[in-house]
């Protein structure tokens, strides 16, 4: 493990104790090379702090042994909010990520910031307020479809939701206290999520967020890669030979989303005469055996699989994670995937790879925003500096 100057710290140690990999002090003893002494004063310090509580004193009745360490999740609450292009998702959560509350928003497509954030802010408010268990607000997490300017809080290339680049929303949740924002892209978002939901044992995977837009969460050696200006895993934005001279929405033409992303392929279902204005109409369609609609989502599944067999060869993944709206007619476009992931991809890269659904379904990106938020606040030079 990375060590400071004086050794391991108390950071570091909160950081074994979350993670699963420590629970008592001999642990992390053995894990860390510090001596009981140190050990001691590290955790008191947590434990003073409201941090860590010792767990269950039961060791003959199958509990955690005398002396176990756990995380206090009453020590504070984090709120996601993840933003999409007709609906924003809310939900306040524990130190430990476990939901205290959620609720969403529905709203028209092409809202601008001005006039949907103060809604969110006050459903936001609300929402804590019925969560009497929670702690005192620490973080908030928030996810956009696009690029994300990280310091200023902001979108900086969303054709998903015109209108809201370059609008700062840090000034908006300022209203809700002072706690710091953390935001992220959805697709990285949805990275996050399994990393929680999978219980940090997915180590090498690419998250696809397969809804309007496309997007690619990357996660390698445990870690999310967002790369040099954020712009990792634009796998929507990719041309290929088919999408040749098709107008995207991003301005470009010949795009991987103009043939297989969401707006795509409902656009031209509404072609043929469905009624449809949404991904999940489109979804919804298959699920009532529309071969239309079937189709289209096999047939997307299919090209994202080409671009995809790319990423695996130079990543070599262990799983491809399918979410996003798309994800809900898993078996048609995981079908689709797979079908040119193997055709495309080296034969070392795909042999054991699994394809899987979302670790929390359709809450799999406000998931993410809380976890996003939680290893913000709890990574552990945050923590030493919360002990002063």
């Amino acid at each position: 493990m990375e060590r400071s100057a004086v050794g391991p710290t108390a950071g570091m140690l909160f950081d074994l104790v979350r993670g699963g990999r420590a629970t008592t002090r001999t642990q992390l003893g053995e894990l860390t090379g510090l001596s009981r002494t140190a050990v001691t004063a590290r955790v008191g310090a947590l434990v003073s702090a409201g941090l860590l509580l010792p767990g269950e004193e039961m060791a003959s009745t199958g509990g955690r042994p005398p002396g176990s360490l756990e995380v206090n999740p009453a020590a504070g609450s984090v709120l996601a909010l993840a933003i999409g292009r007709s609906r924003v998702q809310l939900g306040v959560y524990d130190l430990t990520g476990a939901e205290l509350a959620s609720d969403a928003v529905e709203h028209e497509a092409g809202a601008d910031a001005a006039t949907l954030m103060p809604q969110v802010v006050a459903r936001a408010r609300a929402l804590m307020a019925s969560a009497p268990s929670a702690g005192e607000l620490v973080a908030t997490g928030l996810s956009l479809p696009g690029a994300v300017d990280e310091v200023r809080v902001m979108s900086i290339d969303s054709p998903v939701i015109p209108g809201w680049d370059g609008v700062e929303l840090a000034p908006y949740l300022a209203r809700l206290g002072d706690a710091p924002v953390v935001i992220g892209n959805d697709a990285d978002v949805l990275a996050y999520s399994e990393l929680l939901g999978r219980g940090r044992s997915l180590r090498d995977a690419l998250v696809l967020k397969a809804s309007t837009g496309l997007g690619l969460g990357i996660v390698a050696d445990g870690q999310v890669l967002k790369g040099h200006l954020g712009a990792a895993g634009e796998i929507g934005h990719t041309r290929v030979a088919r999408a040749a001279g098709l107008p995207c929405r991003c301005g470009a033409t010949g795009c991987l989303e103009t043939i297989a992303g969401g707006w795509a392929l409902v656009a031209e279902l509404a072609s043929s005469g469905t009624e449809v204005a949404h991904v999940r109409d489109l979804v919804a369609q298959a699920g009532r055996g529309n071969a239309d609609a079937r189709s289209l989502l096999r047939r997307s599944g299919r090209e994202i699989g080409e671009v995809l067999a790319m990423a695996i060869n130079l990543l070599n993944p262990e799983a491809v994670v399918i979410g996003g709206d798309m994800a809900l007619a898993h078996d048609l476009v995981a079908a689709g995937i797979r079908e040119s992931v193997y055709a495309h991809a080296a034969a070392l890269a795909t042999r054991d790879l699994r394809f899987l659904p979302t670790a929390y379904g359709e809450r799999s990106g406000l998931v993410g925003c809380a976890a996003l938020a939680l290893d913000g606040v709890l990574h552990p030079a945050a923590v030493d500096v919360r002990l002063g």
